[in-house]
């Protein structure tokens, strides 16, 4: 049973149709010929992969940030949170998390609060790994509103693949750090806007793990930390 657990992982059910889809293909190429129906196999594999759902250890504390999602920091600027939640026009840090297609996409809240706003818009499909993508792309921005005030957004930005952005929050939702909120299919980015004068606990080109990785401590005094490339 050890060995089966192993092998086997959660999927989401959002991914259910995705991979049925995709194993009708499958089976569909193996009447062409057989090396295209084994092609459709590793392609439905891949599907699967894609929509896992794995268990995740979130750290809980007041302060705590932590990643929306699994992938690389690719980004760590000041920038002006997008214009639909209404914050104004002053520049905050923002941290931004790059998924490829072979990261879990299934995104989890950075911090514990209430859901004060949710907004869907329509944009473009650049790459998500460009700087402009965070307002010319599709996205799903969420305001969230922690017990001592503080306001903290995370943004699901859709990307040159991905082309569904899913969020399972409303407004008004009393959610913890690290319970999924939403999903996006195929390679995107997620960005994280933090209040003014926090400091990012990770560093350009680290991995982050969805529900677990701190990106930021708002409770600490911490200087930005000096990293290096081995």
């Amino acid at each position: 049973m050890r060995a089966l657990k192993s092998v086997l992982f959660p999927i989401h059910p959002e991914g259910y149709r995705f991979i049925g889809i995709f194993a009708v293909i499958a089976l569909l190429l193996f009447l062409v010929a057989d090396f295209l129906g084994w092609i459709g196999v590793i392609l439905t594999l891949w599907c699967a992969w894609f929509f896992r759902d794995p268990a995740r250890v979130t750290p809980q504390r007041e302060g705590l940030i932590i990643s929306p999602c699994d992938g690389v920091v690719n980004m760590i600027t000041e920038a002006v949170p997008p214009a639909e939640l209404g914050l104004g026009d002053e520049a905050l840090p923002r941290i931004s998390v790059f998924m490829n297609v072979f990261n879990c996409h299934v995104n989890r809240l950075p911090v514990s609060g209430t859901v004060k706003k949710s907004l869907y818009r329509t944009g473009q499909f650049l790459s998500a790994d460009l700087d402009k993508a965070s307002d010319a792309n599709e996205r799903q921005s969420v305001l969230v509103e922690t017990a001592d005030g503080k306001q903290i957004v995370v943004v699901q930005i859709a990307g040159l693949v991905a082309r569904r952005i899913l969020s399972f929050v409303q407004e008004g939702q009393e959610m913890d750090a690290g319970e999924r909120f939403g999903l996006i299919r195929f390679g995107s980015r997620c960005d994280v806007y933090l209040p003014k004068g926090s400091v990012a606990h990770v560093a350009v080109g680290q991995s982050a793990v969805a529900g677990e990785t701190v990106l930021a401590d708002l409770a600490s005094k911490e200087q930005e930390r000096e990293t290096i490339t081995a």
